[in-house]
């Protein structure tokens, strides 16, 4: 096998990943039942996948307490994570939804410079406003004058993309533990996500119940392809893409969800809106490959919402 087609092949896998991944709020608006439903069936069915690619690869062991206790906190951050995520969904749509929950790029870089003295390129520091300044384009100059829904739909974004910080931060803690595979740990992750979510369900008086063939199929698809295969796609081809290329690739999910957004719901989107969708396209690539090394490549894959 050539260098060529070696490098070929991970890319085709990444790329394949994020495009199943951008889906997962078209899913969630095809669904009809409630955001945090979503979410819950969105890991139970992915833990359903995941315990049968888990079995069949036979890597699956009894976690030392330490470990199932940063395991839990995983699954709690990121029930919060998609729990607001899945909220936004439903106020501004899955394409800025998606969009804004990316912004947790700047705050996992923001962490390593502050609390762990990571360096910064000066790319890095540009992409900060430049992502202020696109988001701006997009949602309007006049921030008073937006609709009260769709002003909460923004808040819950930046939530997501904060929780989805904490989320990955101790994800990387677990990750660190020697003799855990992929496959085993985002089982774990997906039945404590699903057991919070659950609770958060039956403490709102949330119906488990799923009313149509369409929700079953859409939540299936984000079990099946959002919590599982594109997860498993990108985790395993990342690694083995120079850091040259791991920017461009991290941004076709934000960029399709952004797309299938407007082919699929018809979201109003002018000449304006577009260049604020550019922009911060370019503010989070500029903002992944203004401090990504070698070493946090495998980290970077996380960057795509789950959720993504």
């Amino acid at each position: 096998m050539t260098r060529l087609s070696r490098l070929y092949s991970p890319i085709f896998c990444v790329l394949c990943g994020a495009f199943l991944i951008s889906f997962s709020g078209i899913f969630v608006k095809f669904a009809h039942v409630s955001p945090t439903a979503s979410g819950f069936y969105r890991t139970f069915f992915g833990a359903v996948f995941l315990l049968a690619a888990t079995l069949l690869q036979r890597e699956y062991h009894r976690p030392a307490l330490g470990q199932l206790g940063l395991v839990i906190f995983c699954g709690l951050t990121f029930a919060l994570d998609l729990f607001f995520w899945h909220e936004s969904i439903m106020y501004i749509g899955p394409g800025l939804a998606t969009l804004i929950g990316n912004f947790q790029v700047f705050l996992l870089a923001g962490v390593g410079i502050i609390f762990l003295g990571e360096k910064s390129k000066l790319r890095f520091i540009i992409s900060i406003p430049l992502a202020v300044a696109g988001l701006y384009l997009i949602i309007g100059t006049n921030w008073s004058t937006l609709d009260t829904n769709y002003q909460t739909g923004i808040l819950f974004a930046l939530f997501t993309a904060c929780f989805y910080t904490v989320f990955l931060l101790s994800l990387r803690k677990v990750q660190a533990a020697r003799g855990t595979s992929f496959f085993f740990l985002l089982l774990l992750v997906s039945i404590f996500t699903a057991i919070f979510l659950g609770a958060k369900m039956l403490y709102s008086g949330d119906s488990f119940t799923i009313p149509d063939s369409q929700s079953l199929l859409a939540l299936l698809g984000l079990g099946l392809f959002s919590q599982t295969i594109g997860w498993a796609l990108i985790a395993t081809a990342m690694p083995k893409i120079p850091a040259s290329l791991t920017g461009l690739t991290l941004l076709l999910q934000p960029t399709l969800a952004f797309i299938w957004d407007v082919l699929i719901f018809d979201r109003p989107t002018g000449p304006i809106n577009w260049l604020g969708v550019t922009i911060t396209l370019l503010a989070i690539y500029m903002g992944i490959t203004g401090k990504i090394t070698r070493r946090q490549e495998s980290e970077a894959l996380h960057s795509s919402d789950t959720e993504l």
